[in-house]
């Protein structure tokens, strides 16, 4: 099975790659796609339907998208579907810092940091087929960024699972629990 990776995030394709090792996923690039799909869904779920069915109609493949984000319990599941663009979309004017900087200055003197990732994975077929799956991690938002791998909030988020960060985790054992991995192999299964 050959599918088009609708997303530019080079972090998310390689971990697509990376769960997915029997299914041959191409860039967008490599399929003729060079446009950008607007996230303008108020859900995960929605937001990754209208990349597949984008990129897939823009170049008659099956596409693969997924749109993940965290929520944390004390900020009403915020960031949620904002979480890549939250500091840009919900700061003070003038913040200086990044997506990480403005959690935990929203967190300042929270006890409560419980936190899940959530992810929703799409797969659309030109033929107008549809399939999704979702995935979930819990864990919790620390006070300060731990470990040297992944991306995003990785280094703040504390894995129940694996006692430790995703940043602190390898590749493959951050796979094997994260949201994107369970959502991914919730997805193969309905294949």
């Amino acid at each position: 099975m050959k599918l088009v990776a609708a997303t530019g995030n080079q972090n998310k394709l390689r971990e697509i790659r990376h769960i997915l090792p029997d299914v041959s996923v191409i860039t967008e690039g490599e399929a003729g796609f060079f446009g950008e799909v607007e996230e303008t869904g108020k859900t995960f779920l929605e937001n990754a339907l209208l990349k597949a069915r984008a990129v897939c109609r823009a170049t008659g493949l099956a596409a693969i998208a997924d749109d993940s984000g965290l929520c944390v319990d004390a900020l009403n599941g915020a960031p949620g579907v904002y979480s890549a663009r939250y500091a840009t979309k919900f700061a003070p004017r003038g913040w200086k810092g990044g997506n990480n900087a403005f959690l935990l200055k929203e967190l300042e003197g929270v006890e409560d940091r419980r936190a899940h990732f959530a992810c929703a994975v799409a797969v659309v077929f030109p033929d107008g087929r549809e399939v999704v799956a979702t995935g979930e991690s819990y864990g919790r938002i620390l006070t300060a960024p731990r470990g040297e791998c992944g991306f995003g909030y990785d280094p703040l988020f504390f894995s129940d699972d694996l006692q430790k960060t995703f940043a602190e985790a390898e590749e493959e054992e951050k796979n094997a629990v994260s949201h994107r991995g369970r959502a991914l192999k919730a997805l193969v299964e309905k294949l």
